[in-house]
C-alpha cells in the first residue's frame, strides 16, 4: 500500500478513475434501460467532472477518515492486512458513495429542488450495493495489482 505522498497521490488517482468509470457507466446503463456500447463513450464526457470531485473528496478528506476509523476498529500490528484493506474499502465506499450521489443529483439529476433529498438518497441506495461489490471485488484488488507493478522497485526495497 502506499507508502509516500506521492505513492498515495498515484494510487488515489488509479482508484478514482476506475471506480468513477464504472459508477458512471452503471448510472448511465440504469438511465437508459440497459446497458449498451454506447454506455462506455458516453460516461467518457462524465469522467472529468468526477473523477475531480473524487479525488478532492478521498484525498483531502475521506481518506484520512476511512484510515483514522479503521485503525480505532483494529489494530494494524495485530490485524491480518486483508481484514485493514477490507476495512479501509468497506469505510470508503460507506463515505464516498452518498459523497458522490449528492454531486451526481446536484449535476446530473437535478430537475426539482422540491425532490433533490429524495433524489439524492434513492441513487445513493442504487449505487451502494454496486460501489462496495466493485470496489471489494474488482476495483480494489486491481487497482492494488496495478500499484505494486508500478512501485514494484520501491516495494521490494524495503
Amino acid at each position: 500500500m502506499p507508502k509516500t505522498k506521492f505513492q498515495d497521490v498515484v494510487f488515489t488517482v488509479i482508484m478514482v478513475l476506475v471506480m468513477v468509470y464504472a459508477m458512471v457507466c452503471y448510472n448511465i446503463a440504469i438511465e437508459n434501460g440497459g446497458m449498451s456500447n454506447d454506455v462506455f463513450l458516453y460516461a467518457l464526457s462524465e469522467m472529468p467532472i468526477m473523477c475531480v470531485i473524487a479525488f478532492l473528496l478521498e484525498f483531502f478528506l475521506v481518506g484520512r477518515m476511512t484510515k483514522n476509523i479503521a485503525f480505532k476498529m483494529l489494530n494494524p500490528a495485530q490485524t491480518q492486512p486483508i481484514f485493514l484493506i477490507l476495512a479501509i474499502s468497506s469505510l470508503t465506499v460507506c463515505f464516498m458513495c452518498p459523497l458522490m450521489s449528492f454531486f451526481a443529483t446536484i449535476l446530473f439529476n437535478f430537475s426539482d429542488a422540491s425532490n433533490i433529498v429524495s433524489d439524492w438518497l434513492e441513487i445513493t441506495v442504487r449505487n451502494f450495493p454496486m460501489a462496495l461489490c466493485w470496489q471489494i471485488f474488482y476495483a480494489g484488488p486491481f487497482v492494488r495489482f496495478v500499484f505494486k507493478k508500478i512501485f514494484a522497485k520501491q516495494i521490494a526495497e524495503k
